[in-house]
């Protein structure tokens, strides 16, 4: 069954989007209006903007439901659950996600990544049946040694903190699920691009972006002065690092459809895990020309140092979500690229 094909599922209650502001969150946000759910979004705004709620109601013609709280005020949690006793599912995006920054800063990833899961899975396990999705990466696998990578790949020791912070949340919501009515799927994915075609919301980074894709577009409006490639040794074609680069709008809806198999009752495991990619690795410098091949601007560039906790090269294998969950990836890297140039054009004014 195709996701666009999901037939309604009468009262869908009520979804809690944590970090429904972010980057993910917000198109999934628009994903789950798109299919009928209800949505109240969780966002402490320390990595988003308030005006993203203003996209969002742009693009769907109503405001989602708004709570600004930190989930790692535990008191905060509990309160809220209080008040949202009718909750049928929960999408967590709520973490900090920089692969670098965690090297620099790694217990403000363990406390805003750990903490949270453990506040919410409290008040998860109090219910009767809850459903939860996990917003899980294909860090979890470390350098993998095949390609592509499926879910029966080993789970390696991470070689970042944020890394880490995904693999151990991924153990804590096996041994939550284990003891308690929470059923589970684990999405793993690989590298969200991209924005709605609206371009009402997209990609917005605070600071100097982490992420390849917005530092091109910022750099392609001439906010910055070039892009740093960070290190052309590595052992691929063209000496840079190949990513699984996914546009966030196929990224949205296969949450939208994990969590209909959840409410369903079509999982066959308490805990269930996919691939969320495209299967095709793409390097930096294969990025970079597909960007100015859509946008028609020369990007000005340099190679540097190789950045700590990078990896060589990582892409997914979708079967499983292919055939389990009937989803795939629809976008191409250029679609995708095109999609956050309009973005990144149109915030700039």
């Amino acid at each position: 069954m195709n996701y666009t094909e999901v037939p309604p599922l009468g009262d869908r209650g009520l979804i809690l989007v944590t970090g429904g502001l972010g980057f993910i969150g917000s198109h999934t946000v628009v994903e789950l209006h798109n299919a009928g759910f209800e949505v109240v979004i969780i966002d402490n705004l320390s990595n988003s903007s308030i005006d993203v709620l203003k996209g969002i109601e742009k693009i769907i013609g109503v405001q989602p439901a708004f709570v600004q709280l930190d989930l790692r005020d535990k008191k905060s949690v509990q309160d809220f659950f209080k008040t949202h006793t009718d909750i049928q599912g929960v999408i967590h995006f709520a973490a900090s996600k920089a692969v670098g920054e965690s090297v620099e800063n790694p217990l403000l990833y363990y406390e805003n990544n750990i903490n949270t899961l453990v506040y919410l899975l409290q008040e998860l396990q109090l219910k009767e049946k809850a459903n939860f999705i996990f917003s899980s990466s294909c860090t979890v696998y470390g350098q993998a040694e095949v390609m592509p990578i499926t879910e029966d790949a080993p789970v390696q020791q991470p070689i970042s903190p944020y890394g880490n912070t995904k693999k151990i949340g991924e153990e804590i919501v096996k041994d939550v699920a284990k003891i308690s009515s929470i059923n589970a799927i684990l999405l793993r994915y690989f590298n969200p691009i991209g924005a709605h075609p609206s371009a009402e919301i997209g990609e917005l980074p605070l600071g100097v972006p982490q992420n390849l894709v917005p530092f091109i577009t910022q750099t392609g409006v001439g906010l910055r002065k070039e892009l740093s490639v960070f290190g052309n040794d590595y052992p691929t074609p063209d000496g840079t690092a190949v990513r699984d680069y996914i546009h966030v709008v196929d990224l949205a809806k296969a949450h939208v459809v994990a969590l209909q198999r959840l409410i369903s009752g079509k999982n066959t495991e308490k805990v269930e895990v996919f691939n969320v990619g495209t299967g095709k690795g793409s390097s930096v410098l294969e990025v970079i020309t597909a960007f100015e091949t859509v946008s028609d601007e020369k990007l000005p560039y340099k190679i540097v140092e190789r950045r700590e906790g990078d990896i060589t090269i990582a892409y997914a294998n979708t079967d499983k979500a292919n055939s389990v969950l009937g989803w795939s990836a629809q976008s191409t890297l250029e679609e995708a690229l095109a999609s956050a140039w309009k973005w990144e054009r149109k915030i700039r004014g």
